[in-house]
């Protein structure tokens, strides 16, 4: 039983979520290889071959690889999976994109957003916004799994395992689709997925300026993300990458400050794993202080400048 993790990159490093997948892959059993698609990504091969249990790496290498579309990976991933009981991606729209190709081409049930290992073929994953918990067993030769990120620790960087590096060749170009156009969010604070504190705001800001008055200032002195519900981003407050919660971005930071947030389901299940969350709100009902550990009832408009007042 060998377990295939499906690395997620730029081209020119690694991202976050690749060292959680090789978590939960070293949970379902060893030894555990990583495959390197893309293009001009040897150093990004390297990497991958000295993080913490690590057997081997392939490395497929080809121009059409570049841009790590679901088309063009499907054919190569699909030629060495039969290799592997288990194929790892992380539950990002890059695994979300590729992995439920590569399951139908495989004919296989793809089991999605895993949250814990319970043996090599029983797995853990939310239903119901998070509310419940199911149980999936799976008899498939090929295991397909996408891994919650937020429920695994990062494995170990530059642990010295220098795993050998396997040159794949790649499966032709099928021309079925092409990156026509990239814009990337430059941010100048943690990008919210990897923070280690998140200060998110709720509709109760009541407006884009406001958000920014009230938040900024707390995120800087924390060196913390910017986050949001759902109604503060339909509302027009900050754009979509801020968006926490179900249909946003799964957190789950050391920190999570929740302001003017009442605390929807589709919200809670986005953050509910943080370690410690931090909930300021005018609402003593408020649906947020059943998951918050600190709950603070009051004037957002007031306790938050008399916060940042008290860490400066």
């Amino acid at each position: 039983m060998t377990t295939l993790v499906i690395a997620e990159h730029d081209n020119a490093e690694l991202k976050a979520s690749t060292l959680h997948a090789l978590t939960a892959a070293r949970q379902i059993g060893v030894p555990v290889h990583v495959f390197i698609a893309g293009f001009g990504a040897t150093l990004v091969a390297s990497a991958a071959a000295n993080l913490e249990g690590v057997a081997k790496v392939l490395h497929a290498d080809a121009e059409h690889l570049a841009a790590h579309l679901a088309e063009n990976l499907e054919p190569t991933l699909v030629a060495v999976a039969q290799q592997y009981s288990h194929l790892i991606f992380p539950a990002t729209a890059f695994g979300k994109n590729v992995a439920p190709r590569v399951a139908a081409r495989l004919a296989v049930s793809q089991i999605s957003d895993i949250t814990a290992v319970v043996s090599a073929d029983t797995f853990e994953r939310p239903i119901y916004a998070g509310n419940a918990i199911a149980t999936v067993q799976s008899a498939d030769a090929v295991k397909v799994l996408t891994i919650r990120v937020s429920s695994f620790e990062a494995c170990k960087v530059d642990a010295g395992t220098n795993a050998p590096i396997e040159r794949v060749e790649a499966e032709p170009d099928r021309e079925l689709s092409s990156l026509v156009n990239r814009k990337l969010t430059k941010l100048e604070r943690p990008e919210l997925t990897a923070a280690k504190v998140i200060v998110s705001g709720g509709r109760g800001l009541g407006s884009e300026e406001q958000y920014k008055a009230i938040l900024e200032p707390l995120a800087d002195r924390l060196e913390a993300a910017l986050g949001a519900s759902r109604a503060a981003v339909d509302a027009g407050f900050v754009p979509n990458d801020y968006q926490v919660g179900q249909t946003g971005k799964i957190v789950a930071p050391d920190v999570y400050i929740a302001v003017g947030i009442s605390g929807a389901i589709q919200h809670l299940a986005g953050m509910k794993d943080s370690k410690a969350i931090i909930a300021v709100n005018k609402d003593a009902e408020a649906p947020i202080f059943s998951v918050a550990d600190y709950g603070l009832v009051g004037d957002l408009f007031e306790v938050v400048p008399e916060l940042v007042n008290r860490l400066t």
